[in-house]
């Protein structure tokens, strides 16, 4: 039950939207799960709690609409997102867990560059010290999980003033830049996916995974 990793670029939300269902429609029993990694252009995206107060000043980004969980968040690039393709049938967690597991990977990540972040309960995602670093969503469909993680690299961030990011007015977003000197969206790329196989799979190996 090994994953398959995929690096997509830079990317157009509504495209890959449309290629995540598109591949869990299509997949079978003997599909591999995958994580696909990319970065978007600007985009604002309102999730299945969307609530139009939440949207303070988007100026000329787009919004849309979209089936993830969760209300507004904001995507552009520098952020590295991870979007999960995952069949839970096969797997031993279900989607809770997932969360968890999820938010665990990050958590361990940052810690192995000496960065302390936490949980915030009844509010998914990583922080650190209050910041929100990584922003969560997902859905599951027929068994089958597609959108997934948001983790802020190195971008602008100006636009989450644009938004009550996640719903909650006055939340600050943070980056790894701002903790570690000339990290890139390709240092974390390389880096990170050991840390979401390590609770995904674990006898998931990189060096056959990597597509």
């Amino acid at each position: 039950m090994t994953f398959q990793i995929k690096d997509w670029g830079l990317k157009d939300y509504s495209e890959m939207y449309d290629a995540m269902r598109a591949f869990n429609a299509q997949r079978c029993a003997t599909t591999s799960d995958q994580i696909w990694l990319l970065e978007h252009p600007s985009v604002y995206t309102l999730g299945l709690s969307r609530n139009n107060e939440h949207l303070l000043d988007t100026k000329d980004i787009p919004v849309i609409e979209t089936d993830r969980g969760g209300q507004v968040t904001y995507h552009g690039p520098g952020q590295l997102i991870a979007y999960l393709l995952i069949d839970l049938e096969k797997r031993e967690y279900k989607i809770k867990k997932l969360v968890s597991l999820i938010e665990q990977a990050v958590i361990d990540y940052l810690k192995s560059y000496n960065i302390i972040a936490e949980r915030k309960f009844g509010a998914p995602g990583v922080y650190i010290n209050e910041e929100k670093i990584a922003a969560l969503g997902i859905r599951v469909r027929k068994g089958r999980t597609y959108h997934g993680l948001a983790f802020n690299v190195d971008m602008d961030l100006e636009p989450f003033n644009g938004i009550n990011p996640c719903g909650y007015s006055g939340l600050k977003c943070t980056q790894l830049s701002n903790f570690i000197e000339d990290i890139t969206v390709q240092q974390v790329k390389e880096e990170f996916p050991e840390y979401l196989l390590k609770y995904f799979d674990l006898t998931s190996n990189l060096k056959s995974n990597v597509a």
